[in-house]
């Protein structure tokens, strides 16, 4: 109790007989302490609601730490405006030991926190990183694009070797037979008359033998257009052998198909006659339209009997199956 008392005890000298309780010093200690104190305040009220309003804050106990030794700082000021009047000594000592304690704390705290508040990114930095980032990004959105770009590139490409005819850049085998099953199911449907046209280069065996595969290969690449050079846009025409040609003309009745035949093989013989590179070349060719319950197989096989039939009555012909 003594010890209490003692420390409560405010009978010591006031700091105002100091100041020889001279109203201008007074005004002066008073009113810088008052000052102080209430701006040591505000400080820590202002730390403390910034660390709870804020999650993601590293090191928020230092916040608090610097809360707490501005308090006490300020705490020392109040004392000394109280000690003007009434000499509270003891408590004031106290005050300013503990405040020493925690600068004390906060000071060493800080300097071992030190190195990684340094290694904590600078705006200056972080902005530079955020350029590096975009242009980063940019790049990368550019890389996708192109290869993008070639992703389609290349699908085109190995969707037109799925597709063509090397040699002829004529459809394939495959793409023919996939197109006549859509025309024959189309041509039924529709009630629509279809017809198709099986061509064979005469004697290129011959050719092959006896002017060479470079040769053979440029007949049938001048075969493949003279085909395409009498057909509308919307008749197809495919290689589906070595010098077999398979041409499909949807709306066309057998009649006007073997008309066009005609103008077909009439075109390639006259266009090889009057070529030096290559020999003299007829084709002969038979005609077949799609009957009521025909498949692409039994179409084909009526064409393939007229082309036999052409060929056995002389080559170099057009022969139509019965409809």
């Amino acid at each position: 109790m003594e010890f209490i008392q003692e420390l409560l005890n405010g009978d010591f000298m006031p700091h105002g007989h100091c100041l020889l309780w001279r109203t201008d010093l007074l005004i002066l200690h008073v009113g810088g302490d008052l000052l102080t104190f209430i701006a040591y305040m505000l400080i820590p009220i202002a730390l403390i609601r910034l660390v709870r309003a804020r999650d993601d804050l590293r090191f928020d106990w230092m916040f608090l730490m610097f809360a707490g030794f501005i308090f006490f700082c300020g705490a020392t000021h109040l004392l000394g405006v109280i000690n003007i009047w009434h000499g509270y000594y003891y408590i004031h000592g106290i005050i300013k030991s503990a405040t020493g304690l925690i600068s004390i704390a906060t000071a060493i705290l800080l300097w071992y926190l030190l190195p990684q508040v340094i290694s904590i990114p600078s705006k200056r930095n972080m902005q530079q990183k955020i350029t590096e980032l975009t242009q980063a990004e940019k790049q990368l959105a550019e890389s996708n694009q192109r290869l993008e770009t070639e992703v389609k590139k290349r699908t085109a490409q190995l969707e037109k070797m799925a597709t063509t005819d090397e040699l002829t850049d004529l459809i394939n085998r495959r793409e023919t037979m996939r197109v006549l099953d859509i025309e024959i199911s189309r041509a039924t449907r529709q009630l629509a008359p279809l017809s198709i046209m099986m061509l064979d280069l005469d004697e290129f065996k011959a050719v092959n033998d006896t002017f060479g595969h470079h040769v053979g290969d440029q007949t049938l690449k001048v075969a493949a257009e003279c085909c395409q050079q009498q057909l509308r846009k919307t008749d197809y025409v495919g290689r589906i052998g070595g010098e077999e040609f398979l041409i499909i003309l949807p709306d066309t009745a057998i009649d006007s198909a073997a008309e066009l035949a005609e103008r077909i093989r009439i075109s390639l013989q006259q266009y090889t006659s009057a070529q030096k590179n290559i020999p003299l070349c007829t084709a002969s060719i038979g005609v077949a339209q799609c009957r009521k319950n025909d498949s692409s197989v039994s179409l084909m096989q009526h064409a393939d009997d007229a082309l036999y039939k052409a060929k056995t009555s002389g080559r170099n012909r057009v022969r139509q199956a019965a409809t």
